[in-house]
């Protein structure tokens, strides 16, 4: 079995992704089409507005990510933070994919509580691709980078 190098992690600020998106989404690892009736009963459930980032809001999710990362002793490779959602690449650590990235919500929740006053930020769970060679870790780096632009 291939060792892990690094994975990807995106996930979405809450409401503005919805099953069913026009755009497409994922679910369980598989991209899927879009499903207007799924998208608008989803929309329909939202218990507060859908969540955009300001360029300031983003900056603070930022260096709350990169601060925890270094907690984590976790190598960034590209990180991009949009209105919308998050795409990270890291290094393979030990820890369960979920443990960081709930570390990594945690920290730039609380970060947006104390200086932004947003309650609810993100959407539950996440999507993950893992990396286990350095083309397919190139291939993840290079499609972040070019969401920070």
């Amino acid at each position: 079995m291939s060792k892990t190098l690094g994975y990807m992690i995106t996930w979405t600020t809450y409401g503005t992704w919805l099953q069913g998106d026009l755009r497409g989404y994922v679910k369980n690892g598989k991209t899927l089409p879009a499903d207007k009736l799924l998208s608008n009963a989803g929309a329909r459930k939202l218990f507060q507005k859908p969540v955009r980032l300001s360029k300031t809001q983003q900056k603070i999710v930022r260096n709350a990510i990169l601060a925890e990362a270094k907690k984590l002793n976790q190598n960034i490779f590209a990180l991009a933070i949009t209105s919308n959602h998050i795409h990270i690449v890291v290094v393979y650590i030990p820890k369960p994919i979920g443990t960081v990235v709930s570390h990594y919500k945690n920290a730039a929740r609380l970060a947006l509580r104390t200086k932004a006053n947003l309650v609810r930020v993100w959407t539950k769970g996440y999507d993950k691709r893992y990396c286990f060679d350095k083309a397919s870790l190139r291939k993840r780096i290079d499609y972040v980078r070019a969401h920070s632009k």
